[in-house]
């Protein structure tokens, strides 16, 4: 479900990967969550409506095996108390950054390769002033999947497992 939520057309600054790869961590582990991630990534890389991922591939796995690590590490208690909702708006909002640093880093370094007369330094500027609009978008999308979706779709996951 996730592969096919990523490869789907969709409006900038919208995505349910992040969410569903939490989630995912946050009823199977760590394990499965991070490797969720980065396979959704893998595929994303390839069949993406916005193109191919190209040498940001790495980055983007790194960064949202990250997001499926710490929905394992998260201990969301089986109810809907407000205290997880906006927990987990925080933590999509952190996440969020995370992994958008992570990217934009990667793209500064495919920038700044040879033939590139620009540093990595410079690379990395450029790239934060082009995508702060995006990861500004994406974050605020992400807050509030995080905080609406998080819980109910734990507490789904949950029930349909019999847990």
């Amino acid at each position: 479900m996730g592969t096919g939520l990523q490869v789907l057309w969709r409006p900038p600054g919208l995505e349910f990967t992040s969410l569903l790869t939490f989630s995912t961590g946050v009823i199977f582990g760590s394990v499965l969550g991070a490797s969720l991630g980065a396979f959704v990534m893998f595929v994303n890389a390839f069949l993406s409506p916005w193109g191919l991922a190209g040498l940001n591939m790495p980055f983007q796995m790194l960064g949202m095996s990250i997001i499926g690590t710490v929905g394992g590490l998260y201990k969301m208690e089986n109810d809907g108390k407000a205290r997880f909702h906006a927990e987990t708006a925080v933590l999509g909002a952190f996440l969020t950054f995370v992994y958008y640093s992570i990217t934009n880093l990667g793209f500064a370094v495919y920038l700044a390769l040879p033939p590139s007369s620009i540093t990595l330094l410079e690379a990395l500027v450029l790239v934060q002033v082009w995508g702060a609009i995006f990861t500004l978008l994406y974050t605020v999308s992400n807050t509030l999947l995080f905080g609406i979706g998080a819980v109910p779709i734990v507490n789904t996951m949950r029930k349909l497992l019999g847990r």
